[in-house]
């Protein structure tokens, strides 16, 4: 067990990052799983935690903090009028579906695959968010039928493999089909339930090896760091959702988008070169 001089500054920076990525969930709809993941990442393997399948326990306890973020901040979304309920409800099913995939490859990659795929789609998702047009369009309305269930059950698959909320895919696949941003944001807010629920209790009934296991941990998901980052995310996703409407969200993107790339990058460094 780590001594109080180690456990102090990762308390201190897990809550600066619950703060951040309650913010985030509310303002750009990405669930705030895009920061978590490689923040539990460097501070369980700053406590010296070695488990063979350490991404995963970062992955699922993202997912598990996404539960709570993402009903706060599609409640505050709706308030505002902003939640398109049809979208949502006939997306859903797919999304929940891939999300289920998602549990079972994540949790038979190795953890060394899993932060490859993290920090390969990160760059592409932060590539797009700072490149990305409001001009650029698919089509004039939302998929349906066949293509629908293929990509919605690819938003869930992949955000699970990410231990993201959705928001990152499922933003720019909407405004791809002219839905306006700020209902594109507060609907994909309501994606993350649908990702997140069932890939976490999957991530909790599932048995990762227990040497090097972080203590608290059920299954794959780590009770201390949720309950750290949740005290804030709860009370920051609503601030995010309000701070939605009122500020340019297409600049905040851009300086995100840059954040995330050196973040991923990183990742993929470490991965590679170890």
């Amino acid at each position: 067990m780590p001594d109080m001089m180690t456990l102090l500054p990762t308390l201190l920076m897990l809550l600066a990052i619950g703060a951040f990525a309650g913010v985030l969930a509310g303002l750009l709809g990405v669930g705030g799983g895009i920061v978590l993941v490689p923040a539990f990442y460097y501070a369980f393997s700053g406590l010296g935690y070695d488990n063979a399948q350490l991404m995963q326990i970062c992955v699922a306890t993202s997912l598990a903090t996404i539960v709570f973020t993402s009903v706060r901040s599609v409640m505050s979304h709706n308030k505002k009028g902003s939640v398109d309920w049809d979208i949502l409800k006939t997306w859903a099913p797919g999304i929940m579906v891939g999300a289920i995939v998602g549990v079972f490859i994540a949790a038979r990659l190795p953890s060394h695959t899993l932060t490859i795929i993290f920090g390969s789609l990160g760059i592409c998702v932060g590539l797009y968010m700072a490149f990305g047009r409001n001009d650029w369009h698919l089509g004039e309305t939302m998929p349906v039928g066949v293509l629908r269930g293929a990509i919605s059950s690819a938003i869930g698959f992949l955000s699970v493999l990410m231990g993201i909320g959705g928001g990152s895919f499922a933003v720019p696949m909407m405004t791809l089909h002219r839905i306006p941003i700020h209902k594109a944001v507060a609907t994909a807010a309501g994606f993350g339930v649908a990702i997140a629920l069932p890939s976490a209790i999957g991530f909790m009934i599932a048995q990762p090896p227990m040497e090097g296991k972080p203590p608290m941990t059920l299954g794959y998901v780590n009770i201390a760091a949720f309950l750290v980052v949740i005290s804030m995310t709860m009370i920051t996703a609503p601030m995010g959702a309000t701070l939605a409407h009122k500020l340019n969200v297409k600049t905040l993107k851009r300086v995100f988008a840059i954040f995330l790339i050196v973040v991923a990058s990183n990742m993929l460094r470490e991965a590679f070169l170890g």
